[in-house]
């Protein structure tokens, strides 16, 4: 068993509640329950010796061949091993539980099979409550294995037989061609009652229910574009990450996976972003996902109707999945963490930070809402006046901005757009909803603001908006400044921002946030490029016309998804995934892109346009555009 194997080598199953990593070879080793945001009972992952696994997989794995994938269309996720003497798999699902109530219930179905000559299985069940702080019982029976903790129970029933390991188990079984055997595991509250022993029959109906639903879901989707498999993937695990009692997204399955191996820049990510959840409104929409957009709406709505008295922040930047503000950071520090990257962090206290830029993306997700037919009352009206008058006091603070820097508050250019994206929102929504608003202060807010970033949100040396006032630093985020109608998408102003981020964020393709070094943001170490911001990076090429960069680009990081289609946060130097995993902004972004190129090739090649005439083409060639002596 690989101690800690790269974090690409996992595929993601879900019951959309909870959710599970299974690597290539097997092993659980992420795993909380009842909710993302609960404590671990497997996090081997954080640390092998201590955060405990759940192993599943055949007897002499070191000697054979390993290859995972996805049944069709679903989230049922099948690893197949290879060896002279057989072919096995191990078939890993949760059966989805799309209900608006919570339940303290969740069964991890995993099934053994050999597909040709023989093949013996091994199961190794080592449960540690609590991110391992909590202490537990077994109780071993003829029906199964009973681990109790303080607050949570889990039970392990399997086909056949299991034998005591110390305080964990251990199961043993051969199977030969066409044989099956399984294993159940299920958590529920302290005491919760054991579910009883399954049949093969009964697995077999699990997990073909499981790949009925799934596919029930996809029918609704309406993308008939290029990239079928890339999307619909991103889709189901933007799904897999949705908590459906409350139709609040978090933005990773994990905690604490690092953005540099050894580096401390290690989150806990099992939260609700307002500006994720806010721009994935749009990409759900366009999908014909319209359920999973409400649900997220009036979320939001919930938390715009909770705020404070007059003078007090509207929103905070995340809360748990059920609303709750309160995300006190603690550091377990009796975790190694993944490759020694430490701290392990659980919670987030960039929860209490200001970053002014969720207004817009929050008013963005209302106003696409009228596409979805629902209708605003007067409280929620209300609610949301009372924000941009709130804004229209505090748009030109300092503030943290978008990645959460920890180096002190800035004067944010990206925030600045927002905020003005902000305001020009809610001047639409006033209009057409015919609400009550105070026009004229919100248009003065929102037209000082564009004087403000065009005079000092720009940089003369780099002839680009940059990252904050004080500086010529580029910042990705600005890519999004197109999308969102601060600036023409062909405007001499943002034509030639573009082009500077493709000076100096673009690293074949691939693009950093920022550069750390050139602007301090208070953590140490480095980081890789930013998914998140190569998908943007498509999405701003794309509509500004240059469709076979764009195109290019785009078919070039699908090389670096893993081998079941999922992305972290990040891209390190080595080509090698980093960060929390997998990323929904990640998987949200690819959707906005190709949607976007979708549609501009669409529209080309209704014009009867061929390809662009760049030659030699310098993002095809590597030569440096600004070099002209090549």
């Amino acid at each position: 068993m690989d101690r800690y194997p790269p974090i690409a080598a996992h595929g993601l199953v879900g019951d959309l509640q909870t959710v599970a990593l299974v690597s290539d070879h097997g092993i659980v080793d992420w795993f909380a329950a009842p909710r993302f945001d609960s404590p671990s009972i497997f996090a081997a992952l954080l640390d092998h010796d201590r955060g405990g696994w759940f192993r599943l997989a055949p007897e002499d794995s070191g000697q054979g061949t390993w290859r995972q994938l996805y049944y069709p269309g679903s989230a049922l996720l099948v690893t197949r091993f290879m060896s002279p003497d057989g072919v096995g798999e191990v078939i890993d699902g949760m059966v989805p539980n799309p209900s608006s109530r919570a339940t303290d219930r969740h069964t991890l179905v995993r099934v053994a099979r050999a597909v040709r000559g023989t093949v013996s299985f091994t199961l190794d069940c080592r449960p540690r409550f609590d991110y391992a702080r909590a202490e537990h019982t077994l109780d071993l029976g003829p029906g199964g294995a009973t681990f109790q903790s303080p607050h949570l129970t889990a039970h392990l029933c399997s086909t056949f037989p299991l034998q005591r390991d110390g305080r964990d188990v251990r199961g043993e079984v051969t199977l030969r061609e066409g044989q099956v055997a399984g294993a159940l595991f299920t958590v529920c509250r302290a005491g919760g009652p054991a579910p009883p022993q399954p049949t093969e029959d009964e697995l077999a109906r699990e997990l073909w229910g499981m790949v009925g639903f799934w596919h029930r879901w996809l029918l609704t989707s309406r993308y008939r574009g290029r990239w079928p498999d890339m999307v619909h993937r991103s889709a189901i695990t933007l799904k897999l990450l949705t908590y459906a009692p409350t139709g609040a997204p978090v933005a990773a399955a994990t905690m604490g996976l690092p953005e540099q191996v050894g580096g401390e820049r290690n989150w806990d990510y099992r939260y609700t972003w307002v500006r994720d959840g806010a721009l994935s409104v749009r990409a759900l929409v366009d999908l014909g996902f319209v359920e999973e957009a409400v649900a997220f709406v009036r979320w939001l709505g919930h938390r715009l109707h909770e705020q404070g008295g007059p003078g007090s922040e509207p929103l905070q930047i995340m809360y748990r999945v059920d609303g709750d503000p309160r995300l006190t950071e603690e550091i377990l520090d009796h975790f190694e963490g993944y490759r020694g990257s430490s701290p392990v962090r659980a919670g987030n206290a960039a929860a209490d930070q200001l970053q002014l830029d969720i207004y817009g993306e929050a008013l963005y997700a209302l106003a696409e809402s009228r596409q979805l037919g629902m209708h605003v009352g007067y409280d929620e009206w209300t609610a949301l006046a009372r924000t941009l008058d709130w804004l229209a006091d505090s748009w030109d603070r300092p503030d943290e901005g978008i990645w959460e820097t920890r180096g002190g508050r800035q004067d944010f250019t990206y925030s600045r757009v927002m905020c003005w994206a902000a305001f020009d929102s809610g001047l639409r929504l006033a209009d057409e909803w015919r609400r009550p608003a105070d026009v004229h202060r919100w248009t003065a807010a929102r037209d000082a603001i564009l004087a403000q970033v065009m005079e000092r949100g720009w940089s003369k040396t780099e002839q680009a908006l940059v990252q904050h006032y004080d500086g010529d630093v580029l910042d990705a985020s600005l890519l999004l400044v197109p999308r969102v109608g601060f600036l023409p998408s062909l405007g001499p102003g943002w034509l030639s921002t573009l082009d500077a981020i493709d000076r100096k964020l673009v690293s074949d393709s691939l693009v950093y946030r920022y550069d750390p070094a050139a602007s301090p943001d208070g953590l140490r170490g480095s980081e890789g490029t930013f998914s998140l911001c190569t998908f943007l990076y498509v999405d701003a090429l794309a509509r500004t016309g240059r469709l076979d960069q764009a195109r290019y680009t785009f078919e070039k990081m699908h090389t670096y998804a893993n081998h079941v289609g999922l992305f972290a946060e990040e891209i390190g130097p080595d080509g090698a995934q980093l960060g929390n995993f997998p990323q929904a902004f990640t998987h949200l972004s690819l959707i906005m892109a190709a949607s976007t190129l979708d549609d501009a090739l669409d529209r080309r090649r209704q014009d009867g346009g061929g390809p662009e005439r760049e030659e030699p083409a310098p993002w095809l060639t590597g030569r440096n555009p600004a070099d002209r002596s090549l």
